[in-house]
């Protein structure tokens, strides 16, 4: 069956790319997830969620859940988690020239020099009073003149020790300067970059696609299960989680505290083609612009991921599988890693430049994303017993057909509507 709407294969309309744009830039680094979660998605989910739903609070993190059936522990409980959390820089000590040394946590050094950035400092007389200064940069040798030849050359590159935050303090007492700012060591730091329209059709670039895209398809999914009517025999838990970047800590909570009997993690994957120096790892060719993925390996459920692929076919949306091996990577993991018995994927969208302030997405990829776990939630809705179904429907390698050779013609170059390709790219 194939829809004659088919919204991942037009351009994202603006004003979803505006919300997707709002979330992206609320200033959430590690431990300070509150702007996204309290300050952009929960208006957003209050403006179509109906009245039952419930948004549930977390003492120890902001994470946050919306709950569509509180209470209904009878029912078959799906949690979609995206998490707030941005990697980050932090302030690590205050030099006599007014240098202001950083760690660069989840950052490659080199893909840190010359941008701008936001640092976020605690009220030293006011705890919990944050205040923000913008115009700084991070620096790490000040001019190609101070380097040595190895670095000029590229054979030596740059150290994370090196790194320093430039706020253009000069005159004297620099480094009271920056003392009388209440800077302190622990304060935190992002990219001040926000995400922009690329130069090729349905592109966009900027910092943290990781992971507020998959926060903003968590919010859209829930959006059109609202808009549809909801659910009846499934309740949805949308979780938007924490500590992701540092563990994956958040998402085990909500896992945890809820006992889901699905997980399915959204978040960020690799353009595997487009990845530069990877060609002889013969890694899977997940490329931008061709379609969601979704996990196969670790501890992903073939069973949902049966239905969530049984479902793409159906509608037409593009797939890519990925092939994780021993670990998601992704809060899919959560349900294992709190130890709750469920049936768990990740699914995600091809990016480029991970983790640097140049990240690249594409927005089909991003509304298939949205489209097929909103169609898979309604096909859970509709199985006569969704609790049933994953009980009894375990495979059984022992009752595999054998396969015979299927000769030498080659397949046809599509196989249904997914735009899933028979022969991989050379």
């Amino acid at each position: 069956m194939s829809e004659t709407n088919k919204p991942w294969a037009e351009p994202m309309p603006e004003r979803q790319f505006t919300l997707m744009r709002r979330i992206l830039d609320a200033p959430s680094p590690v431990g300070l997830e509150g702007a996204m979660t309290y300050g952009v998605l929960k208006p957003h989910f209050e403006s179509f969620a109906p009245r039952d739903w419930h948004m549930r609070q977390y003492k120890g993190h902001a994470g946050v859940v919306w709950d569509t059936h509180p209470g209904r522990d009878d029912l078959f409980k799906v949690m979609i988690i995206g998490h707030a959390d941005k990697i980050r820089m932090q302030v690590r000590s205050i030099g006599d020239d007014g240098k202001i040394w950083i760690n660069t946590d989840a950052f490659l050094p080199n893909v840190l020099v010359g941008h701008e950035v936001k640092l976020f400092s605690e009220d030293p007389e006011a705890p919990g009073s944050y205040r923000i200064i913008q115009g700084g940069t991070v620096e790490a040798l000040g001019a190609i003149h101070f380097s040595d030849a190895a670095q000029r050359e590229g054979s030596k590159g740059i150290k994370k020790e090196q790194i320093y935050l430039d706020l253009q303090i000069h005159g004297e007492n620099k480094k009271q300067q920056v003392l009388n700012l209440g800077v302190r060591p622990g304060d935190s730091i992002i990219f001040d970059r926000p995400i922009r329209h690329g130069f090729s059709p349905n592109t966009f670039y900027g910092a943290y696609l990781d992971n507020g895209l998959g926060c903003f398809v968590t919010a859209e999914v829930a959006r059109l299960i609202a808009e549809a009517g909801g659910t009846e025999k499934v309740r949805l838990l949308f979780a938007i989680a924490s500590y992701e970047e540092i563990g994956r800590f958040g998402s085990r909570v909500l896992a945890g505290e809820l006992r889901p009997d699905v997980v399915i993690g959204v978040d960020v994957n690799h353009d595997y083609v487009a990845a530069p120096g990877i060609g002889e790892r013969r890694m899977q060719p997940l490329e931008m612009g061709k379609g969601f993925t979704m996990s196969v390996g670790a501890i992903a459920s073939e069973q949902l991921n049966r239905i969530i692929e049984t479902t793409a076919r159906e509608h037409g949306i593009p797939m890519q599988r990925d092939i994780v091996g021993a670990d998601t990577g992704t809060d899919g993991m959560a349900g294992v890693l709190a130890a709750v018995d469920c049936a768990a994927t990740s699914i995600g969208f091809p990016i480029r430049n991970m983790h640097t302030i140049s990240e690249t997405g594409n927005t089909q990829d991003v509304l298939a994303a949205i489209h097929v776990l909103t169609r898979t939630l309604q096909a859970l809705d509709a199985l006569p017993d969704p609790h049933r179904e994953f009980l009894d429907n375990h495979p059984r390698l022992d009752q595999a057909e054998r396969l015979t050779h299927q000769g030498s013609a080659k397949p046809e170059e599509h196989r249904g509507e997914t735009g899933h390709r028979q022969k991989h790219p050379s």
